[in-house]
This record gives structure tokens, C-alpha cells and sequence, in this order.
């Protein structure tokens, strides 16, 4: 029998009506609820503030200096400690060996290991890999800090302390945003994976190898990384895009055989110091232009689009003259000073090692100075070709001199810059997040500083990349009265917690 369509009737019609506005309504009230449903998260992260300020205290008491083999104890220790706390939101943790390392004296040292952690998954949901790190800079009260840098203490709302910011601030940060999700007995809306390192201030030693072992099985489900290991430009919430790399260098001048006097041989002999001294003043210009031929010219020219990106950036040249104790520029706006900070290559001079440094006169003429600078990188630069350039130009300025001193160039340290599309759909989730948590649209920054990892997970894992940081433009990383503001660490928690929303409503395969 022929099916016959039959006419709605206005009965059916309604009914059928009905229905869509009940799902329509079901719909908006669903969203509603999951909106809604981070104002919960929000309270117990403020009423958990000062237990949270008490952990970050306890994490700043261990010295996990990475910078010596001599205070890896420490770091492992730190790492140990994370895993306690990660294990206890419950992840399943893996201590990854990641080698050796080679020292100068020729000694071969354990890395300490990396976490890697992963808790509870669900097939339907994206996953989001965390990677962060719980090693500092080295840091002594003698060095200029006000307070003890391992003592964690708090002043007009400031919480100094080594590795306050950078990065265990950041790291306890994204755990507590777990723990409020959890406590609240609330699902999480994606699945998390954690990547912890404790060598990241001293180069990430072993990090890009593990990458490459783990990509097909450690992160062949993970949709989004993110890292939080940098700062705000100002006091306006931010995502970062793009990092420079870092090229290392020792340039080391060896003279006679033995340190001399110099009332006795000054002015007969060819002084490793002074060799030194003028290939060092040779590398940089007063405006702070690299004088190492090719390094410029391979430098990205800057598009149109990004011009008007570096206009709409909230920077108070002012104040952040102030807050860093600079009293002038090497250029006078703000365009040119983010861009030199970020677009363009810098070189630094960072010491002198085998010189007198100790108070008091000495007048000695060392037999071997070696020293020290690096070379900020930025994209179409590349370090193995940076090495080259500086080694011939060096070595050049080195023979003109006809200095019978020998000279050894080498680079210990290398990092390739980082750059992300700002299109990508977990920057999406990022402004979405930090407009829910701070009510304002974040600037789109770059980083002036390097970390590697990024451009490692970039080029291994092809993954989405993004940096959210939480630090201010004033914590003062790697310096004296390191710090990070309570309003920060705990306004920071919860945009990570809102992040973990935003992620889960985008579009997932």
C-alpha cells in the first residue's frame, strides 16, 4: 500500500512545537548549568586560598636548584614530593629516565627523572597534557633579596620566595584547580596528562629525546599541550604566542701557563683578559645592535598584521621603568621596546669566568678567562648556523689581533624559537577563560625568553600549543625578591579551572 502523507493537524503541530521549545529550553538551561557550574569551583578555590598559599610555602623550602649536579638530591626530592600530590588527585605516575650528562670535568652524571602522569580517562572527552617544572635558579640572601629566597613570605599581598612564579607557583596552581573539581565531586571536562621536568633552568637535558620516545604512545591521545612557565607584559591577563630561542656561548682565551703579576709583566706579554675584553666589545653595539655578521638578516620580516598586534598591547613604559629599576630605553616606544624584546635577536654579556671578582685589590693577570654570552634567537634563525657566524667572526677579530693567546669558541647551549597560530582553537578556550576569570579580553604577547620545550613539543608531536602564564609583569624570575601576588596564584587557579571548561566545548573529534 502507497504511504499516504497525511496533513498536520494544528493539534500536531503544537505538539510538535512544544517539544522543540522544551529542547531549546533543556538546551539553554544545560548551558546555563555548566556555566554556572564554575561558580561552585571558584568559591572552594577562594575558601582553599590560604591552604593552597601553605603548600606553595612548603614547595619553596626545597632548594631544588638545578644548576649543579651537587643539588639534583633536591630536585629529585621536589619531583618526589609533586608526584605525592598528583598521586593523591589519583594519577598513575611514571618516573621516565632520561640518561646522563656529561659534565665539563668529564664526569658522568644521572639526570634526575621526569614525571609523566596521566589521571583518570574517558574515550569521549579531549585531552589536555600540562607540562611544567619544579626546579629554580640558584638563589642566596646574600645575593640581594630581602627575605629569605626558600622561605616563602608573604608582604602587602606579594608571596616571595625561589621558584614562587617560576615555576611552582604555576604547577601547585594547575593541581589545585584539579583538586577543586574533584572535591566538588564534578567531573572534569577533559582528561589531563602531566609532563613535570626538574632541569628546565638548566637546559632541559634528556627532555627532547623522551619526546621523541613517548610521541606514539605517551601523547598519541593528547589533543592540546599547554605551558604556564612565563609572565604577563602588564597587569591585563595575556596568551603567549611565540618565544625566542637561545644560543649559549663560552669564549675562552688561554695565555701562559700560570697566573702572573702584573707589575712585573704588564705591559711585555699579550693578556688573555685584554683579548678577551675587546672580541666581547665586538659583538654588540651601544643601541644593542649584534654586530656578528648574518644574524640580522636572517630575521623574519615583521608582517603587517603583527605591526598592529604590538599597537593594541596594554605596556606602560613608565611604570615598567619603575618596576624594573631602568631609568632609560634603548628606544623610546612601546612598539619598538616589545619588539626588541621579543621580534628581534638580542645578544647579552653575562660574565667573566677565571677573573678577580672577590672584594678587595688583586693585581694578578690570569692566565685563562673564559666568557660568557648568549644570543636570543628569533624565527628563520638557526642555532647551527648562529654557531657558525659567531665562531667565524670571532675567530677573524681573534687573528687580526696577532695575539700568540689561543682562542676556543664553543656553544653548550642551544634553543630554537617558538611560534604558534593564534587561530588555533585552544587559544579560543584561552581568551574564553580569561574573560569568564578577569572579565577582560587577554592581549595576545610574545616572550622575550626561551623555553625549549615548546619548540620540542611543536616539532615532535605536531600537537596545538599554547602558553597561558599567570605571572605578573613584575615578579622578577631568575632575579633577587623573586615573588608572585596571592590575587595572581589564586585568581590564576581559577582560570585554569575555567580553562579545563572552555577546552571541553570546543569541537572534539
Amino acid at each position: 500500500m502507497p504511504h499516504i502523507m497525511q496533513k498536520p493537524t494544528r493539534n500536531s503541530w503544537s505538539k510538535t512545537m512544544a517539544k522543540l521549545l522544551i529542547s531549546i529550553v533543556v538546551m539553554q538551561i544545560s548551558t546555563e548549568v555548566s556555566g554556572s557550574g564554575l561558580d561552585p569551583i571558584f568559591k572552594y578555590i577562594d575558601e582553599q586560598q590560604n591552604e593552597f598559599v601553605q603548600r606553595l610555602k612548603e614547595w619553596v623550602a626545597i632548594p631544588s636548584d638545578s644548576s649543579e649536579p651537587q643539588t639534583w638530591d633536591e630536585v629529585v626530592r621536589m619531583l618526589n614530593v609533586t608526584a605525592d600530590k598528583i598521586k593523591m588527585l589519583g594519577g598513575n605516575i611514571e618516573f621516565a629516565d632520561v640518561g646522563s650528562q656529561r659534565m665539563s670535568n668529564g664526569q658522568l652524571v644521572h639526570l634526575p627523572p621526569v614525571i609523566l602522569a596521566e589521571l583518570k580517562k574517558d574515550p569521549k572527552k579531549p585531552t589536555l597534557c600540562i607540562y611544567g617544572h619544579v626546579d629554580v635558579q640558584p638563589a642566596k640572601k646574600e645575593d640581594g633579596w630581602t627575605t629569605d629566597p626558600y622561605t616563602l613570605t608573604e608582604i602587602n599581598g606579594n608571596l616571595y620566595g625561589r621558584g614562587a612564579s617560576d615555576n611552582k607557583g604555576p604547577v601547585l596552581a594547575w593541581l589545585h584547580a584539579v583538586e577543586a573539581y574533584q572535591s566538588l565531586k564534578q567531573e572534569l571536562p577533559v582528561n589531563i596528562k602531566f609532563i613535570i621536568e626538574g632541569m628546565e633552568e638548566a637546559g632541559s637535558n634528556g627532555l627532547d629525546t623522551l619526546t621523541e620516545q613517548r610521541n606514539m604512545t605517551f601523547f598519541s591521545d593528547v589533543d592540546y599541550i599547554v605551558i604556564s612557565d612565563n609572565i604577563w607584559i602588564s597587569k591585563k591577563p595575556a596568551l603567549t604566542y611565540a618565544t625566542r630561542g637561545n644560543c649559549f656561548f663560552f669564549v675562552e682565551v688561554e695565555g701562559q701557563k700560570q697566573d702572573m703579576h702584573s707589575g712585573v709583566f704588564g705591559g711585555s706579554i699579550h693578556e688573555a683578559m685584554t683579548d678577551l675584553i675587546a672580541l666581547l666589545d665586538s659583538l654588540v653595539d651601544s643601541r644593542g645592535r649584534i654586530l656578528v655578521p648574518g644574524i640580522n638578516e636572517a630575521v623574519a620580516p615583521l608582517t603587517e598584521e603583527e605591526e598592529k598586534r604590538y599597537q593594541g598591547i596594554e605596556f606602560d613604559l613608565e611604570a615598567h621603568k619603575k618596576d624594573s629599576g631602568v631609568t632609560k630605553f634603548l628606544y623610546d616606544t612601546k612598539e619598538e621596546i616589545l619588539q626588541h624584546r621579543w621580534r628581534y635577536p638580542s645578544l647579552s654579556i653575562h660574565g667573566i669566568e677565571g677573573a678577580f671578582s672577590d672584594p678587595g685589590s688583586k693585581t694578578v693577570i690570569p692566565r685563562k678567562v673564559i666568557g660568557k654570552f648568549s644570543i636570543r634567537q628569533v624565527p628563520n634563525m638557526d642555532p647551527s648556523e648562529v654557531e657558525k657566524q659567531v665562531t667565524k667572526y670571532l675567530q677573524k677579530l681573534f687573528a687580526e689581533r696577532n695575539s700568540p693567546n689561543q682562542l676556543k669558541v664553543t656553544m653548550p647551549i642551544s634553543a630554537k624559537p617558538w611560534l604558534a597560530d593564534v587561530s588555533d582553537p585552544q587559544f579560543v578556550a584561552g581568551r574564553r577563560a580569561v574573560q569568564t576569570v578577569f572579565g577582560v579580553d587577554p592581549d595576545l604577547i610574545c616572550e622575550g625568553s626561551t623555553i625549549p620545550i615548546a619548540r620540542n613539543f611543536q616539532d615532535v608531536t605536531g600537537k596545538s600549543i599554547m602558553m597561558l602564564p599567570i605571572g605578573g609583569a613584575d615578579d622578577g624570575e631568575h632575579s633577587q625578591n623573586e615573588k608572585m601576588s596571592r590575587s595572581n596564584y589564586i585568581q590564576g587557579t581559577k582560570l585554569f579551572a575555567a580553562f579545563f571548561y572552555e577546552l571541553s566545548q570546543l569541537p572534539h573529534k
